[in-house]
């Protein structure tokens, strides 16, 4: 670095603009003895409990054992289940391509190998989650804005 830089507020106010324009999460400069490290924090909505599964609400008439079903099941570990999709990156799970767009599949879909199931939106990009086999959607393990990781499972395709 240079002998001459300062770290008066201007330099240090253009310095937060250049974070901001370009999407860092942070930037450190050091010179000699003095150290500035701008760090912007991007509020991420909070995952309450670690979801086990959507509760799925009956139709008007239909028996109360249907909306248990998808929670009865909760209660085994989803991503040692041989149909599990799980998560190939960290991630913004999204179950439709807009939010008034119907969602690329629901419980009971039939699916065709290489169909996208969801999306997931990692640094600004959206990637498609494919079914890995022919089959049907018969648990969907994750809601639509809701941050999942890394091997998470995120549908029971069997």
């Amino acid at each position: 670095m240079s002998k001459d830089l300062q770290f008066d507020p201007a330099t240090i106010r253009e310095l937060a603009q250049i974070l901001r324009d370009s999407d860092l999460t942070e930037i450190e400069l050091v010179d000699n003895d003095i150290r500035v490290k701008l760090v912007r924090q991007i509020s991420v909505a909070p995952m309450a409990m670690p979801m086990a599964a959507p509760i799925v609400m009956p139709a008007a008439g239909a028996p109360a054992a249907v909306a248990a079903a998808p929670v009865a099941a909760a209660g085994v570990d989803d991503a040692d289940h041989p149909g599990a999709v799980t998560s190939p990156m960290v991630g913004v799970a999204y179950l439709s391509s807009e939010p008034t767009a119907a969602p690329f599949v629901t419980v009971g879909s039939k699916v065709a190998q290489g169909q996208t199931l969801l999306l997931i939106e990692a640094m600004k990009t959206y990637n498609q989650i494919k079914a890995p086999r022919a089959g049907t959607v018969t648990r969907i393990l994750v809601e639509s804005g809701t941050p999942v990781e890394f091997g998470e499972p995120l549908m029971i395709v069997e």
